[in-house]
């Protein structure tokens, strides 16, 4: 879809158009045989209205690759300006890059104006400059813009393909930013998922990483695609983490793809992730050390980003009863009561929740309300009915209820859940009560993006497209009556485009992951207009 304008922005003009691109064209050249180089890229995030988080990655010398430790330190210059030949340099300053950040490095600029694009450099000494990129401040506080957009990923796994969706978002001139819902890097062994035999390029390292060194390997061999590096020198990133970041099911005390006696203590593991995460992404950390952390876009939309992985319980077995237990938590409680104040005291049109596992229920068996509690309560099982997925909000069903019910009886509207993880394409209502819905009210709406990559239905059985899933989604629609949507089999990514009157995803996919030339397509549009709390289909993607 190239038919794209941007009249609605007017700050956005052709040169500034022409700036998103600049991630193409680096400064001199350098080699890490010949001294200093920028080998993986330039990015932007956590857009202010003052301010941006610039990051990069300086390799001072051969050996200095990313996890070995080695290598000097250097002074990094960094430069803000608003065109693309630095002729108006708006913020500069020095930044020291040492091994014991890995030779990454972060500037948190302040001091800029809202709602404006600029490019931005890095350097050293000898002349070596890093790529150009481009990027964008949010709106004042007080704005009252027209419309936001955003781009929206997760579930990028190396092996499984080539990530042509971020080369797509990076080629679009009317994104305000990238939203990344989790699962930036995944942390198998190479040929672990997906099986050997359909890897497309091999991880590196090439075993489980598990250590400091580990994550630090893999997060800078993922810095080397061309298209992630693309994404990132066009577009500020938005992001937050999922279980992939660290090991597979990953809760508050260990993982499904943890072992204790041979990969060492969890805390240990965790910490390792996390600091190599902070090093590596353009992502703030909050007071906690952890993703869950809150941006503001004027009056229009505030962004209640969320880690669902630091403080949860241990996920449930399929069919228990435990996921109603109150003593187990997804959000855990302070994460919790931060949103809830955060939902109450917003004052703008629109409160956006990046959410990194799915919030609607999805579930079989649910048997009409009067008598479905009993009968559960007598037998043990899920009040909501037999949850498929108990990874998600399904498996914690006293959090998801006391969020709904805060939602509902303050009537705060206009909440949408913005979703990644299950590698599928979702649009759905969020029910109050599942069991009785339509008849019941809804109290917010979900939009879900399928995968930049991972598997999954028709990559997991090894079946051509919609050969079983248009039964199965047919099936999930007939028992979740708030289920508007799903597509099963198609990877891609989302466009959110938000205005004071409605909120629309639409949904792209691309023609082959394993194609790095992979071209990409409008499937889907779906919306809920404000004050509704609910989804309706769209006729074509906004222009």
């Amino acid at each position: 879809m190239t038919d794209l304008h941007i009249s609605r922005r007017s700050a956005v003009t052709a040169a500034a158009a022409a700036a998103a691109l600049l991630s193409l064209v680096p400064g001199p050249t350098a080699t890490a045989a010949s001294g200093p180089a920028f080998l993986h890229g330039v990015a932007s995030g956590d857009p202010l209205p003052d301010g941006i988080l610039l990051w990069t990655r300086i390799t001072p010398a051969p050996d200095a690759v990313p996890g070995s430790g080695l290598g000097p330190a250097v002074e990094v210059t960094w430069e803000v300006a608003e065109d693309r030949d630095f002729r108006s340099v708006v913020a500069h300053g020095t930044v020291k890059a040492a091994a014991d950040t890995d030779h990454t490095v972060k500037a948190d600029v302040r001091g800029l104006r809202p709602a404006t694009d600029y490019v931005y450099r890095f350097g050293v000494d000898g002349g070596v400059r890093s790529p150009v990129g481009r990027t964008r401040t949010a709106p004042a506080h007080d704005a009252a813009p027209d419309g936001v957009r955003f781009g929206v990923v997760s579930c990028a796994n190396w092996e499984a393909g080539w990530f042509s969706p971020y080369r797509h978002l990076a080629a679009r001139t009317d994104l305000d930013a990238v939203l990344h819902l989790g699962d930036y890097i995944y942390e198998y062994k190479s040929g672990e998922y997906p099986e050997a035999k359909d890897v497309v390029r091999p991880h590196a390292p090439t075993h489980e990483i598990v250590t400091l060194a580990d994550y630090r390997v893999r997060h800078g061999n993922y810095k080397t695609d061309p298209d992630a590096q693309a994404l990132h020198a066009a577009l500020p990133l938005i992001a937050i983490w999922d279980d992939h970041e660290f090991a597979n099911d990953a809760w508050s005390g260990g993982a499904e793809n943890h072992t204790p006696g041979t990969e060492g203590a969890w805390a240990q593991r965790v910490a390792a992730a996390k600091q190599a995460y902070f090093e590596w992404m353009p992502v703030r950390p909050s007071t906690q050390g952890t993703t869950y952390r809150r941006l503001r876009y004027g009056g229009l939309a505030d962004l209640h980003l969320l880690d669902l992985r630091s403080f949860r319980s241990q996920q449930a077995a399929t069919g228990s009863g435990d996921v109603d237990d109150p003593e187990r938590t997804l959000t855990g409680r302070a994460q919790l009561d931060w949103l809830k104040s955060g939902l109450t005291a917003s004052d703008t049109t629109w409160r956006l929740v990046g959410n990194s596992v799915m919030i609607s229920p999805v579930a079989f068996g649910a048997l009409p309300a009067e008598l479905l509690g009993p009968l559960a309560e007598l037998l043990g099982l899920p009040k909501g009915g037999l949850a498929i997925n108990t990874d998600q909000w399904d498996g914690y069903t006293d959090d998801r209820r006391e969020l709904l019910a805060h939602l509902t009886d303050h009537g705060i509207a206009n909440t949408v859940f913005l979703t990644g993880d299950i590698h599928m394409a979702w649009a759905n209502d969020v029910p109050v009560k599942a069991a009785t819905y339509p008849l019941s009210r809804s109290a917010a709406t979900e939009f879900v993006v399928t995968s930049v990559t991972s598997d999954n239905l028709d990559d997991l059985l090894h079946v051509a497209p919609q050969t079983v899933s248009l039964a199965a989604a047919a099936a999930i629609r007939a028992a979740n009556r708030h289920v508007k949507w799903v597509d099963m089999d198609s990877h891609g990514y989302g466009v959110l485009d938000v205005t004071p009157r409605r909120a629309q995803m639409d949904y792209y996919t691309v023609s082959d992951r394993t194609d790095p030339q992979a071209t990409s397509a409008w499937t889907r549009s779906y919306r809920t207009q404000a004050g509704s709390q609910k989804i309706e289909r769209a006729d074509a993607p906004v222009r």
